[in-house]
C-alpha cells in the first residue's frame, strides 16, 4: 500500500499554483526556496509525474499538475474541516454577508454548506442586492463581507473568480436577429450593462432597452421568454439559453471578475474564515458544460481552470 500524500507538500504546491512563483510561495508557507523546491521534487516523485514546467519567469502547471491541483485543494479543505469539527474553541457569533441574487443562486448553496459544516455555531445573515448597494452597505458598516462584481472605480475587492461575460438569448426564439435589438439590462450603473452598450455602440448596432431591473430573475425571464437579449456571466446561464458570439454579430465582452469586499467588523476571525470558504467554494464550482473549451491562467485562484461555454452553445441545464 502506498504511503499517503503529505499535506504540507500539497499546501506548498497550491501556493506555487496560486502565485506562479516558487519564491512567493516560499514566503507564503514560511520556508526557504530550497526547502520548497525539495518539497516539490518529493511530491513529483510521490505522484510519479512532472508537475511543473517553465513558462518565461513563471512556473506553469503541467497537465498532470493541473489535475492534482483540484484534488490538493479538496484535501487541504477536508483537513481543515476535520480539525474544526473537534475544536472546542470553534468560532461562534453572527456575520452579515451580502451578494447579488444571481451569485446567490449559483454560489450560496456550496458556500453555506461548507461554512456551516465547519462552523455550526456561526449564524449567517444574508442580504441580496446589486453590487453598488452592497458597496454602500460595506462603507456604512452594515455588512461584514460582500461577494461583489469587481469594479476598480467602486473600491478594491479581492478577486476570487473570473469568468467570461456572455451575450445570451433564448434557444427557442430568434430575438437576436431583430433589426432593432431588444435588450434586458441591470440598472444604468450596472457594469455589465455599460460593457454591453460600449460594444453595441462600437458596432453601430441599433438597440432599445426593453427591460431594466436589478433582479437577475427578471433579466433571466426576459431572455428565456424570447423578449430580449442580455449579457450574463457564465455562472448565471440557465437551461434554454443560447450563447451568442462574433458569428452572430456580437463582439467580445470583458471578463466578469467576482470579488470579496470586507467591512469594518468586530469579528475578524469569522470574516476571515468565511472569506476563505468563499474562495475555496468558488474555486471548486465549475460551469456544467460538456465540452472542453480552454482554461484561465492557473497563477491565481480567480483564474482556476474550468470548462468554457462556446458561442452558439445551448445550455442543457445542470
Amino acid at each position: 500500500m502506498k504511503a499517503p500524500l503529505d499535506l504540507d507538500q500539497l499546501q506548498t504546491f497550491i501556493s506555487i499554483a496560486d502565485t506562479g512563483s516558487f519564491t512567493r510561495a516560499a514566503e507564503e508557507v514560511h520556508r526557504t526556496q530550497s526547502a520548497v523546491s525539495m518539497q516539490m521534487r518529493r511530491l513529483e516523485e510521490r505522484i510519479g509525474k512532472p508537475l511543473f514546467e517553465k513558462d518565461g519567469r513563471t512556473n506553469k502547471l503541467t497537465e498532470e499538475g493541473d489535475r492534482l491541483l483540484s484534488y490538493a485543494r479538496r484535501l487541504i479543505y477536508l483537513n481543515r474541516e476535520t480539525l474544526a469539527a473537534f475544536d472546542d474553541q470553534r468560532l461562534e457569533g453572527t456575520i452579515r454577508i451580502g451578494t447579488p441574487d444571481d451569485y446567490a443562486d449559483r454560489f450560496l448553496p456550496e458556500i453555506m454548506a461548507r461554512f456551516s459544516r465547519s462552523n455550526p455555531r456561526v449564524e449567517l445573515t444574508v442580504v441580496c442586492e446589486p453590487t453598488p448597494g452592497l458597496v454602500e452597505h460595506i462603507k456604512r458598516g452594515n455588512l461584514d463581507l460582500a461577494l461583489v462584481t469587481h469594479n476598480d472605480t467602486r473600491g478594491q475587492s479581492e478577486v476570487v473568480r473570473r469568468e467570461p461575460l456572455l451575450w445570451v438569448t433564448s434557444a427557442n426564439h430568434a430575438t437576436h436577429e431583430q433589426e432593432i435589438l431588444p435588450m434586458a439590462f441591470g440598472r444604468p450603473n450596472c457594469i455589465w450593462r455599460r460593457a454591453a452598450v460600449d460594444v453595441l455602440d462600437r458596432q453601430s448596432r441599433e438597440y432599445r432597452v426593453l427591460f431594466s431591473s436589478f433582479s437577475a430573475t427578471v433579466i433571466t425571464a426576459a431572455v428565456l421568454s424570447g423578449l430580449a437579449v442580455s449579457v450574463l456571466p457564465e455562472c448565471a446561464l440557465r437551461p434554454g439559453m443560447r450563447v451568442l458570439g462574433e458569428a452572430d454579430g456580437f463582439g467580445q465582452l470583458p471578463d466578469c471578475r467576482i470579488g470579496i469586499m470586507r467591512g469594518q467588523t468586530s469579528q475578524p476571525e469569522i470574516v476571515d474564515a468565511l472569506a476563505r470558504h468563499i474562495a475555496e467554494s468558488l474555486d471548486n464550482i465549475s460551469v456544467p458544460v460538456g465540452e472542453e473549451a480552454g482554461s484561465f491562467d492557473f497563477a491565481a485562484l480567480a483564474f482556476a481552470k474550468m470548462k468554457r461555454v462556446k458561442a452558439n452553445q445551448i445550455m442543457p441545464g445542470w
